[in-house]
């Protein structure tokens, strides 16, 4: 069932996030009434993040008591609460009881969102049944619907960037799809990394131009990830609870999400005259917008 929000609820919730922005940067008026620059505005959203607590690499992430991922001196890692902070200036709504930490290359920018949610054993028997042409139907009638309940500029499913895939090894399933909006295309490539007791989501933040190049990096990254001690898809034994879904619905979104609903778009012109994408689904919201936005020029 899709997740109504109504357009009241929309509209306050853009405002409240653009009273964050203009907070978050520092936006002031000059005695002409000028506004900052987009260079001025970059600058000052970089030192921001900059100063938040990072874990420099070399080193290891501690996902809470869940998981840990080792990260080489090319990296840096925000963990749990911080995490939180860093993904809130960006203007992300995240449900901040299951942010475990965020990775981001120092080098080309991209971003790792760590996140668990505690359903319980999710069984695979559907690893060979995940109908890409179904799912992807599913999801063009979800944002078909969203188009249909709202003002902004509609949305359109252009198709599989990466179709969901799973693998029996590392209990891995991994996909993207293609949007687009006022003639610009976006996507957020998802990987759900089953466990022993729920589903650690995880979430690459990058640049379209950029995804292809950064994706070999991205899953060479994450192959040093790995479950606590009890933790792990293995490790699962008799009486341990079981989710209420399975593969199928992780792609569609998940139980806590019911079905996708993507699409909801505002333009904040007296900001950054751009459009920032609100994506209703997991945790990032506007992450991918804000980083094109702020990474301009970052590489060589």
């Amino acid at each position: 069932m899709m997740r109504r929000h109504p357009i009241a609820g929309v509209l306050t919730r853009l405002l409240l996030l653009s009273l964050l922005l203009v907070r978050a940067f520092g936006q002031k008026a000059d005695a002409d009434g000028g506004r900052p620059s987009e260079a001025e505005l970059k600058a000052k959203y970089e030192a921001a993040v900059n100063k938040l607590p990072w874990s420099q690499g070399p080193g290891e992430a501690k996902l809470s008591d869940r998981a840990t991922i080792p990260y080489g001196s090319d990296f840096r890692f925000l963990a749990s609460k911080d995490a939180v902070r860093r993904l809130k200036m960006s203007g992300n709504r995240v449900n901040e009881d299951e942010i475990l930490g965020l990775l981001e290359s120092k080098v080309d920018k991209w971003w790792v969102v760590f996140q668990f949610e505690e359903v319980g054993y999710i069984k695979d028997d559907e690893k060979n049944d995940l109908n890409a042409d179904k799912l992807l139907d599913s999801y063009k009638q979800g944002v078909e619907q969203d188009n249909a309940e709202r003002d902004e500029s509609p949305t359109k499913v252009i198709g599989w960037h990466t179709p969901p895939k799973y693998d029996e090894t590392t209990h891995n399933l991994e996909w993207a799809i293609t949007f687009e909006t006022a003639g610009e295309q976006y996507v957020n490539h998802n990987v759900r990394v089953l466990g022993r007791k729920g589903v650690m989501k995880v979430v690459l933040v990058e640049d379209m131009a950029n995804l292809d190049k950064t994706l070999p990096k991205f899953r060479a990254a994450l192959g040093t990830f790995k479950f606590q001690t009890g933790e792990s898809y293995g490790e699962y034994k008799p009486g341990d609870k079981v989710a209420k879904y399975g593969l199928t619905a992780l792609v569609a979104g998940g139980a806590a999400l019911g079905a996708a609903k993507l699409g909801l778009f505002a333009k904040f012109g007296l900001i950054f005259k751009k459009f920032f994408k609100f994506i209703i689904m997991g945790v990032v919201a506007i992450g991918a917008a804000i980083k094109k936005l702020f990474s301009r020029g970052d590489r060589n």
